[in-house]
């Protein structure tokens, strides 16, 4: 069960979607779909790589309105299907060297999807090694930015959706 909201190292963000689990869960580890809603409102995302299974590499290239690049990479940790993904979540080496801040290290990353029926309960766990950590992470708007990824995840489930429907029309 994801945890709740108090631990001083986690940043906790849920979200109910209304979407069957079965599709959030490929929306969420399929390349084709995550470069459709991955990262804030305005930005692009590159998957330049995708090992999805237990010890397997990810590397994404987040991309900003003005064209500036976010990458971030990680390991997988652990994976039961349609229900939990948890991994490691740094940011790419071009960014550490590029960047003017302080950037938080040592995150590792659960995601939870719990099925309700037609709709899905999303969780995600952001676990910080320190406290220290997790607010140099709310500084940069991590709370702020997953929202908007969630909005955009929304927005993009809403649309696989439709195609399905009209699909089995």
């Amino acid at each position: 069960m994801p945890p709740t909201q108090n631990d001083p190292h986690e940043i906790v963000i849920e979200r109910i979607f209304d979407t069957p689990r079965k599709q959030a869960w490929e929306a969420w580890t399929l390349p084709h779909h995550i470069e459709k809603w991955f990262g804030p409102k305005g930005f692009g995302t590159r998957v330049e790589a995708l090992d999805f299974q237990e010890g397997g590499e990810w590397r994404y290239v987040m991309i900003g309105p003005d064209g500036t690049e976010y990458p971030s990479v990680g390991v997988f940790i652990e994976i039961i299907p349609e229900e939990k993904i948890v991994t490691t979540d740094d940011f790419g080496e071009e960014m550490k060297k590029n960047s003017h801040m302080d950037l938080p290290k040592g995150l590792v990353t659960s995601v939870f999807f719990e099925d309700l029926g037609s709709k899905t309960n999303f969780t995600i766990r952001m676990t910080h090694p320190t406290e220290e950590e997790k607010i140099k992470h709310e500084k940069m708007g991590a709370r702020e930015g997953f929202q908007s990824m969630l909005d955009c995840l929304e927005e993009y489930l809403e649309i696989m959706q439709k195609e399905r429907k009209l699909i089995l029309k």
